[in-house]
């Protein structure tokens, strides 16, 4: 094994016992992407391209129409808890042609946080079906936009049609704290149900 240079994060400490993986899902241009890179402590894994022609047909940017890149694999990002553990986060691609892929991204994951927009709430279904499907634990963040109308939990909930012991919090992906909040939620919730 190759040591790291002292006190640099890029490396995982040789001090560490558990790795947790963790999934961010959720629909096309939700902000999976922009929450993994405000977790992550090191420069995270991304792949982002820009939205061809080709893809106009395919991928949906009603609320959404400045969007002009997309996530063709999955984003990784790195999050130390302590000496001994670790979070490894996975950020999902949206669209449903990436399904295949979406199930080896699941495979071993100890859970999910899934991001909606109040946009587009209707388009967090697919999501929220194949974690349900796969027998994933989640949790559910609302990202807050510019634009995002704003509703109650009670009406998030019954509109998501969430169970009563989902987590759901309102989030900015773009804010660490917030970011933090979400997936302190979803350990919250994971942690009651080992």
């Amino acid at each position: 094994m190759v040591s790291a240079p002292s006190g640099d994060i890029r490396y995982l400490s040789e001090s560490v016992q558990r790795a947790i993986k963790i999934v961010v899902a959720g629909p096309f241009g939700v902000g999976k992407t922009t929450m993994v890179r405000t977790l992550s402590e090191i420069s995270p894994l991304s792949t982002e391209e820009t939205m061809t022609q080709a893809s106009a047909a395919i991928d949906d940017l009603a609320g959404i129409k400045d969007k002009t890149t997309t996530t063709v694999a999955m984003d990784f990002g790195r999050v130390t808890l302590n000496k001994q553990l670790v979070l490894y986060l996975f950020g999902a691609p949206g669209q449903s042609r990436f399904q295949r892929l979406w199930q080896d991204l699941t495979y071993g994951a100890f859970g999910a946080l899934v991001l909606t927009d109040t946009r587009r709430l209707d388009q967090s279904f697919n999501a929220i079906d194949r974690l349900e499907e796969a027998g994933l634990p989640y949790a559910v963040a609302v990202n807050e936009f510019p634009d995002s109308p704003t509703y109650d939990e009670e009406r998030l909930r019954k509109a998501l049609d969430l169970l009563p012991e989902t987590p759901l919090v309102i989030c900015d992906a773009r804010d660490r704290m917030s970011a933090t909040n979400a997936l302190i939620n979803l350990a919250e919730h994971l942690l009651t149900l080992s």
